[in-house]
């Protein structure tokens, strides 16, 4: 059972995890390689499969034991039962979920034999999560330990999210929109990869030079005034970056098959744990292992872990000299 967090400003009891975010049906098409603009491939297969990145980081959260409920919108259309289902089955409190008109968002995804991905998200019935409905949630958010926000939403929602949030704000900024600053400064933590994390810099900081390192895109977020920040660098693992210090962490060895979802599973993973008490530290180092029991398989919700599953191990320590940056070659 996970245990209430005591709120650090008016003593408030706080439990479990609140996603308000995208519910999508992934239509999932897997290739050799990627096309090149204006080519033509075969494809081997094509399957429609639970996602949205909301919903994914949801899964991933209830399906290691935390209490999570779900803050979002379906079409009322066939997609909609399919991108429901393993939420569902998983226990996610849909009970905020509304249905509205017009198609369940869609996302068109792309992988590759060697397991990269390529996106493309049509919001649908996402694009109804306004600032409105988010408000009609108020209570179950400002009594939630930890609300988890994205990029795949409208931005005045996930505003209003974090206005109402009384426990701990993670903001996964996939993709990056523009977001009012405070909603960014709430972050505790902001969870972005390398390029959304120079993205955003180059939202909040315009005309100053992209990082040259990720460490250096850490420390420029940090400076700007975010609470705590964790980059992901896939195979290599994360950054962690607040009041104690900054450190990075390594991630298992694994060979990726899809690598689609795996940012959300190490999302849920991470929101999970500190819904349970964990330090950042600890969620992190849970959440790397969790994203490389992902990339094993195919999917995004299909490849997430229950708890009890067996994660891979990793063989390095957290690393504090950053001597792997992103511009060298990765393994």
């Amino acid at each position: 059972m996970t245990p209430p967090t005591q709120h650090p400003h008016d003593g408030a009891t706080l439990a479990g995890v609140v996603v308000v975010g995208s519910i999508n049906a992934d239509q999932v098409t897997t290739v050799a390689r990627h096309p090149l603009p204006g080519e033509t491939l075969i494809g081997t297969s094509i399957a429609v499969l639970p996602g949205g990145k909301g919903a994914n980081q949801a899964v991933a959260a209830a399906q290691l034991g935390a209490r999570v409920s779900m803050v979002g919108a379906i079409g009322r259309d066939a997609l909609a039962s399919s991108a429901t289902a393993i939420l569902e089955s998983a226990n996610v409190d849909l009970s905020n979920v509304r249905a509205v008109d017009g198609p369940t968002g869609l996302a068109v995804i792309t992988v590759a034999a060697d397991g990269e991905n390529t996106i493309i998200v049509i919001p649908g019935a996402n694009a109804a999560v306004a600032a409105d409905v988010v408000g009609q949630s108020a209570d179950l958010i400002a009594g939630a330990a930890v609300v988890v926000l994205q990029g795949e939403i409208p931005a005045a929602a996930s505003t209003a999210a974090a206005r109402l949030a009384r426990g701990r704000v993670v903001l996964n900024l996939a993709p990056v929109i523009e977001l009012d600053p405070a909603t960014i400064a709430a972050a505790d933590p902001l969870i972005v990869n390398e390029h959304e994390a120079a993205l955003l810099l180059a939202q909040l900081t315009p005309g100053a030079p992209p990082p040259a390192s990720d460490a250096e895109a850490v420390a420029r977020l940090r400076e700007w005034g975010v609470t705590s920040v964790v980059l992901t660098r896939g195979a290599l693992g994360a950054i962690i970056s607040d009041v104690e210090g900054t450190d990075a962490v390594a991630s298992p060895v694994v060979v990726a098959v899809d690598s689609s979802g795996a940012g959300d599973a190490f999302v849920g993973a991470l929101s999970a744990r500190l819904a349970a008490g964990d330090t950042l530290r600890e969620a992190v180092r849970l959440a790397v292992r969790v994203g490389a029991f992902a990339v094993q398989s195919r999917g995004t919700q299909p490849s997430y872990p229950h708890a009890g599953d067996s994660l891979p191990e990793v063989r390095s320590e957290v690393r504090t000299d950053f001597a792997i940056e992103k511009n060298e070659a990765r393994p």
